[in-house]
């Protein structure tokens, strides 16, 4: 296909994906002085980072160091080692540990990128050896769109089922005051002016201007990728590598009905946000998923692991023994307005007090409160053989309209549309409700039963639920004594249905601590890098915090326009 090419395109370095780890590769390497190119293949730009919760988990940074925290990288070292067990690789981590402080300074000095970090965001098992309370997440500052120009309507936009009325809410301190709106003269005001706002952009726009979380760091990351003059083509997926004396040099693009060859002469960065929507590989690594289709992420529907063939058709390798091939997360598939399907991750809902989780026999598994990743690998080992895997949020009426419940907002706004679309089970008894929702009643009473004896005072002596720093920081502060367990005890009843998704693949390409792909025999494949889901993630497959995708992505990301820049800086010496 190359020598059919009809046209050519020279540059320095071929970014391939415009996620996180894509940009910050593109802007550091354009910072450094070298030509770059972005290509896309989906219509907008932004990938998975536009859609996520804009969150990054970095140690050691400035942010923290203001807040008075100063930890000695052996810290978050040993965590990491906890947290990977035997997948654990020290050159990569120490890479990420010395290198992600670096580029966070980078990024908010030198760009338009900028992040506000919380004081108190515990890691998710802060307890274990090296676990921070806080300290080590951050998240992108909201951003301005209007300071995008024109290519604001080709930032992706954030998931739906996230948003309210399309708007995407920001930190945790935004969704509390959404959350008492209807208890708190404050909030209240707070939430008047902030939908007040997105009404008049929408209506001048056609969108929200006041990006948050990842629509926020998509934005920020291009704009500083503009602001360097890089080109971004949208619509243009990559078809194959161009290999020249054993190295990477370019690739063949498809880009409106024409074919271009790339011609990048340090080389090309793989950053195609990983295989979530891959369901031949779904099916031979996601252990639930035995046909692949088994799996809802709400993730982009054109992540389908092209950066992982790309890798393999030159030698790569993809890493397949990681115990946990994905960052799992439990979602609910809910009918949109339109009639489409849209998956909704739960985040903090499980955590709330008066909420519990049962599998189909009625019966709780997991502390509820747990990580969204830690609760999936539960709810795995709770299903019987040859059962659909799926566990059901339980609540009351008044647990429901205070806080909501995956989709399902809280009061004032209705739940009419969820109750006739099916994705909100009610029963007026607890009986009633299995019978709904498929469960086992009198499994379900039981639950229930045993559950209520010492919830009033604020105990859970079977799970444990609000006895983690994490557990807390996710339920009601202003619930006592316990912020995350309270009794169900007056009906109507519900339940919603989740089932297993991701936020992003772990099992990517194998690289070294510069973010270079490496082949079968560990050897590095010259111009070939990787970085974002698509580098063989180094938490070992597991979820250790906040941004543990994110973090490593834009720090990758960096580490690798730095040494495409240093590469291109040593030839020209030579």
């Amino acid at each position: 296909m190359a020598d059919n090419a009809q046209e050519t395109y020279e540059c320095d370095a071929l970014v391939v994906g415009s996620g996180c780890s894509g940009l910050s590769a593109a802007v550091t390497a354009a910072h450094h002085g070298l030509k770059v190119l972005v290509v896309e293949k989906e219509p907008r730009f932004g990938g998975t980072t536009a859609r996520s919760g804009g969150w990054l988990w970095i140690p050691g940074t400035s942010l923290a160091k203001a807040w008075g925290i100063t930890e000695s990288p052996d810290q978050a070292k040993t965590y990491l080692r906890h947290e990977a067990g035997n997948s654990f690789d020290a050159a990569r981590v120490d890479a990420f540990l010395t290198e992600g402080p670096k580029a966070v300074d980078f990024f908010t000095t030198k760009t338009a990128v900028r992040f506000d970090m919380p004081l108190t965001f515990p890691d998710y098992h802060a307890e274990a050896p090296g676990g921070a309370q806080g300290g080590r997440s951050m998240v992108a500052r909201p951003f301005d769109g209007r300071e995008l120009g024109d290519h604001i309507k080709d930032l992706g936009s954030p998931l739906p089922e996230l948003t309210v009325f399309g708007m995407m809410l920001g930190s945790g301190k935004e969704i509390i005051h959404f959350m008492r709106a209807t208890r708190s003269v404050t909030s209240a005001a707070y939430v008047a002016k902030r939908l007040s706002k997105h009404a008049g952009d929408v209506m001048r726009h056609g969108r929200g201007m006041t990006l948050t979380n990842g629509n926020a760091l998509a934005g920020r990351l291009a704009k500083s990728a503009f602001d360097l003059n890089v080109p971004l083509w949208l619509n243009s997926p990559v078809r194959e590598l161009i290999v020249e004396n054993g190295a990477v040099r370019g690739a063949i693009v498809a880009r409106e009905g024409r074919t271009i060859r790339i011609n990048a002469k340090r080389g090309v960065v793989l950053a195609c946000g990983g295989f979530p929507h891959d369901v031949a590989r779904r099916q031979k690594m996601f252990p639930h998923a035995p046909t692949g289709k088994e799996h809802y992420s709400p993730g982009p529907v054109g992540n389908t692991g092209d950066g992982l063939r790309l890798a393999e058709s030159v030698g790569g390798r993809v890493e397949d023994s990681l115990p946990n091939a994905a960052a799992w997360v439990p979602v609910s598939v809910t009918t949109r307005k339109d009639g489409s399907k849209g998956v909704m991750p739960h985040f903090i809902d499980r955590a709330k007090p008066g909420v519990i989780a049962v599998m189909r026999d009625g019966k709780r598994f997991a502390n509820e409160g747990n990580s969204y990743h830690d609760f999936v690998q539960e709810m795995v080992k709770a299903a019987k053989p040859g059962e659909e895997i799926a566990a059901y949020l339980v609540c009351d009426h008044q647990t429901l309209r205070k806080y909501g419940l995956g989709c399902v907002p809280p009061r004032p706004m209705p739940l009419g549309r969820h109750l006739k679309t099916g994705y909100l089970k009610r029963g007026n008894t607890l009986a009633e409700l299995a019978a709904q929702a498929g469960i086992d009643p009198k499994g379900l009473e039981a639950a229930v039963a045993e559950f209520n004896k010492l919830a009033a005072e604020g105990r859970d002596p079977a799970f444990g639920k609000g006895s983690r720093a994490y557990n807390r920081y996710q339920g009601d502060a202003l619930h006592g004594p316990n912020p995350c367990v309270a009794p169900l005890e007056h009906g109507p009843f519900y339940a919603i249905k989740m089932l297993i998704g991701d936020l992003g693949t772990y099992a990517g390409i194998v690289t070294d601590a510069h973010a270079r792909a490496l082949d079968a025999e560990g050897h590095v494949i010259p111009g070939l890098y990787a970085a974002g889901n698509d580098m063989a993630s180094i938490m070992g497959g597991n979820y250790p915090g906040a941004g543990i995708t994110l973090g490593p992505a834009l720090t990758f990301g960096y580490i690798a326009g730095r040494h495409l820049a240093a590469g291109a800086s040593e030839r020209s010496a030579a």
